[in-house]
């Protein structure tokens, strides 16, 4: 199959096999505009009020840790998705490769959880703001209807995603910067720049809360970018993913927090539809496509994770569209049942759950990047990664995976979330620092204990 003819179908073909030269195109600004568009969502908005709200700090002091926390967590995502054009491969099959064949199925059944839990809870998010926005739509409907646009973007696949994403970049970053605008031009609280104050607690918790958010999106990343031309290089699409992810949330945090400092409510969500006036109603409808949008994505990786499991144990299987779109059929029934059977505090558990496996991602995206442009110096051979036996890779990968759970252990101690709280997590007040501790201690003995790469490799390498 040509370039063209690629394009021309509107059904993406493949799910998680490699993607051949003759079959790769697009440009790297691609990237900046999905990522860019992604992260302008309500929960990124609620977000960002946080550094106010619960923090306290004044819009100065939460201003500078909004930027800095995304600008350092978004190294880690726009290093990840750069690694696309590289391999040609989603994500989690590329996970192979440092983890050996059977050994990557823990962290494709974690980043699997992770997936459906945001899909089943934007599920019911956009059904009730569906609900709102058109009061006559019961909320069963509404539910049922948010669900089936989501997997219907889903089932088209990478480019329609792409697109999407590329006009919906546009609009939504138009439609905050005027709602940025609109806010101040109206006059301003009398305290609005002095309410709050500068604390390092405060400080370093918005600091957290921005780099995890980028974090946690690195097992989507090169699912996004595996079709560009490799001959794009690194450089490009990182820059690409990280001016678009960086720029998106950090304008989605400082409206959340610019909106409750103007218009304080007990919902970040009404101070946003009250500090903006005549453009609120608007924002709301805006926002629930980007719902819809952005479900799409944690409907498509959440497919491309459970083939990419199945295909662990039928190496010779070649999943093609139809298969794709009957998993993506299988999750939405699945998850609307879910959705539409869950009590109202489900979606709230729900998150908590996602939120304490956010532990496990921090090793991997550590190892993930270590292992790509360290050790084996952003080259992988794809064939092995899809041979029965793992090729050069193996089944197991005893060492990476020693060092995993390490990297997990040693955050325990500090971790506070919905369900434990370790003797150190309040080390810092009210921030949670396990994540930095993961992240060091897996950078230390990662490329101490790694498989030392062999003569087959750097032939391969050479060549």
């Amino acid at each position: 199959m040509n370039t063209q003819s690629l394009q021309n179908n509107l059904i993406e073909d493949k799910s998680v096999d490699y993607v051949p030269e003759s079959e790769r195109h697009g440009k790297p600004r691609s990237l900046f505009t999905l990522w860019f568009c992604t992260n302008i969502a309500p929960l990124a908005i609620v977000s960002g009020a946080i550094a106010t709200e619960t923090f306290h700090l004044n819009v100065i002091a939460a201003l500078t840790a909004i930027i800095a926390g995304h600008m350092f967590g978004g190294l880690f995502l726009a290093l990840t998705s750069a690694q696309g054009p590289k391999v040609g491969i989603p994500q989690m099959v590329q996970s192979r490769a440092q983890f050996g064949r059977y050994g990557s199925l823990l962290m494709i059944c974690f980043t699997t959880v992770i997936y459906l839990g945001f899909f089943i809870s934007n599920i019911s998010l956009s059904g009730k703001v569906i609900n709102n926005v058109i009061p006559t739509i019961p909320v069963t409907l509404a539910t049922i209807i948010g669900a089936i646009l989501a997997t219907f973007i889903g089932m088209v696949g990478y480019h329609f995603i792409h697109k999407i994403n590329k006009i919906g970049a546009w609009v939504m970053g138009a439609a905050l910067i005027v709602g940025l605008i609109l806010m101040m031009l109206q006059p301003l609280p009398a305290d609005f720049w002095e309410r709050g104050s500068i604390s390092a607690a405060g400080w370093f918790g918005t600091f957290c809360i921005g780099a995890v958010w980028q974090i946690s999106f690195s097992p989507y990343t090169s699912d996004y970018s595996r079709y560009l031309p490799a001959n794009v290089g690194i450089a490009k699409p990182f820059i690409a993913t990280y001016l678009g992810a960086c720029g998106g949330t950090i304008l989605a945090f400082v409206f959340g927090m610019m909106a409750v400092n103007i218009a304080p409510t007990s919902d970040a969500m009404m101070s946003v539809r009250h500090a903006t006036g005549w453009l609120g109603p608007v924002l709301m409808v805006l926002f629930l496509i980007n719902i819809i949008c952005h479900n799409s994505m944690n409907l498509y990786g959440a497919v491309l994770s459970l083939i990419t499991a199945v295909q662990t144990f039928r190496p010779k299987w070649s999943p093609g569209a139809s298969v794709r779109m009957i998993f993506s059929a299988s999750l939405l029934i699945g998850g609307v049942l879910v959705a539409l059977g869950a009590s109202d505090n489900f979606v709230a558990l729900f998150i908590n759950v996602i939120l304490a496996l956010i532990s496990v991602l921090i090793p991997w995206s550590v190892i993930n990047l270590i292992d790509f442009y360290y050790v084996n110096k952003q080259h992988y051979h794809i064939p092995s990664i899809f041979r029965a036996d793992g090729g050069r890779y193996g089944l197991v990968n005893t060492q990476a995976l020693v060092v995993y759970f390490c990297g997990i252990i040693v955050q325990v101690p500090f971790v506070e979330n919905a369900f434990f709280s370790g003797p150190y997590a309040k080390l810092v007040p009210g921030a949670n620092i396990s994540w930095i501790i993961g992240l060091v201690i897996t950078s230390m003995l990662y490329p101490l204990a790694h498989r030392k790469p062999n003569a087959v490799q750097k032939e391969a390498r050479s060549s």
